[in-house]
Formats: structure tokens, sequence, C-alpha cells
């Protein structure tokens, strides 16, 4: 069971419409590449484009789940016969969500996923953070996958990739939106060895401000019985250039070493580990832009 995974490395061209129409091409030429799900950057719907403009302006660039742009991706992907995670600022009560809608192959919404974890030292602030994390079956033309979802600053979490393992996920999907850097790109690495999960993520091309592509897939599988030593567990990272890139997912070899090795949840004490539930902040950690979210 290889499952082929279409990151959408592109750039916005600066309307809703516009994506809109750049999104669904994208998509096209991901199916003709033979992709089973296609991932967009984070908060594609508007190209993330939040700073330098005041809240009172941008706001207006939130868009409803239920609109026309989420549901275009709902029909493609039933005409596509291909999962698609498309990403948007949503519209959501008096500030905006950072939000993921995940639509499989049939058209049926899987889940809505809002970002967890929000910038709150930045212009983040003025979003509404997410609430929890999601796990589903999703069913390819390959078979079925248990997927979850977490959106760029979610990344450096290391309880997000946790949680989503802990439900099930077998594959992590990652819109983001940020210079993906050597230390980004070893947390991600780092969430899939500790959790034995392939982690795909989709950036945005250098073309972009603050911005540099290297998408990438990690599959998590650290050793095989055939090897001596450990192996790579990046299976792709594109360039910076815009494009609609493949990585292939080997779910069976993923599953098989799932079945034998120690991460995860194999060894865990999470009887001693209660201290990560308290909420209490003390220094050097206390931040005067952290807003009381509990």
């Amino acid at each position: 069971m290889k499952l082929k995974i279409a990151l959408l490395q592109i750039s916005p061209v600066g309307s809703l419409e516009g994506n809109l129409e750049k999104g669904i091409k994208a998509c096209k030429k991901a199916k003709e590449m033979e992709a089973d799900i296609a991932l967009f950057p984070e908060m594609f719907s508007c190209g993330y484009d939040i700073y330098e403009r005041p809240f009172s302006v941008w706001k207006k660039d939130a868009i409803s789940v239920n609109g026309d742009f989420v549901s275009s991706f709902k029909n493609l992907s039933k005409e596509l016969n291909m999962a698609i995670g498309i990403t948007l600022l949503e519209e959501y009560n008096h500030k905006p969500r950072n939000t993921m809608v995940l639509f499989d192959r049939f058209g049926n919404e899987k889940f809505i996923y809002a970002k967890v974890h929000t910038c709150d030292f930045g212009v983040e602030n003025n979003l509404t953070p997410g609430e929890e994390f999601f796990v589903t079956d999703l069913d390819t033309e390959k078979g079925n996958v248990k997927v979850g979802a977490m959106i760029c600053y979610d990344r450096e979490f290391p309880e997000s990739a946790r949680i989503l393992m802990l439900k099930g996920a077998e594959l992590i999907l990652v819109p983001n939106a940020c210079p993906m850097e050597i230390n980004r790109l070893s947390q991600l690495r780092a969430r899939a060895y500790e959790n034995m999960t392939a982690i795909a993520t989709c950036n945005y091309p250098k073309t972009v401000p603050d911005c540099n592509g290297g998408s990438t897939v990690f599959d998590g599988v650290a050793y095989l019985p055939e090897l001596e030593g450990s192996r790579d567990t990046c299976l792709f990272m594109a360039d910076g250039k815009e494009g609609v890139y493949i990585a292939e997912l080997d779910l069976e070899m993923l599953r098989d070493y799932r079945e034998r090795e120690v991460h995860g949840n194999c060894y865990r004490r999470p009887e001693k580990y209660s201290l990560l539930t308290e909420s209490e902040i003390n220094a050097p950690f206390i931040r005067k832009d952290r807003r009381d979210i509990l």
C-alpha cells in the first residue's frame, strides 16, 4: 500500500477567486500525477496575508467553511476521486480561525481542524485558537489510512503530534507558512521518529515573503531489519520553487514498523507525566502577550 501525497507548494495570487482557480488547477495536476491526497499550504484562501495590514482590514478576508471556496474543493475531491486538505482564514464568531478542512475522495467532510497553537506573540493573537485535534479514517483508492492534522506552529509542541498518535494517526498533514530551516525540519523529523508516524508538510515557495519552500514528507521509519544502523526518515524534500510535488509513502512498511519498534505508545509511563497538564507558568517562560485560553 503505497500512498501518493501531493504537496501543493504554490503561491497565492492576491484574490480569493484567483486562489480558487489556481488551487483547482493544482489539484487537477496532482490527480494527473496519481495523487491520493492533495495538501495546501497554510491559510491558502487569503495566502496567509495577515501581516502589514490592520486586523480590521484582513479579518474581512475570512470566509465560511460552508461558502463557495470550500465547497468547490468538496466537489472537486469527488470529481477527481482524491482527498483534498484545503486551508482558509475561517469566518468564526468575532475573531477568525486558521483552519484546514479535509475532504475524502467521495466529497465527504472528514474534519474541520482549527490551529490550536496560534502564534500569539504576533498578529495571530487576533485569531480564535482551535480546541481539539482530530484523527479520521480516510478511504483512499489504496485503502484506509488514519489521518490527523496540525498547522505550522503546532509542530513546535511535542504534545500536538503525541495526541494525534494516541488517537491513532498514521499520517499527519501539516499546512505551513514560514521558513523551513534546519531546526523546524528537525522538529518534524523528531515528531515522526518519536511517534512512528508519517508527517507531510506543505509550505509556500520562496516567492512568498518569509517562506522558502522545503515541503517535506517524513515516514518515521528509522530502522529496518535489513539495514545496519538507522535510515533517513525523510522521504522527500522540495526545493524553493513553486510546484506540485509527489511523495510516495509505503504504509505497509510503516505499519510493520509500528508493530515491532519501541517508540510511540509502547513503553510510555503516563502516570508519571501529571506535570504536563499543569497550567501554571513560571519564569523564564512568562510572556505578557500570552492570552488566557484555558
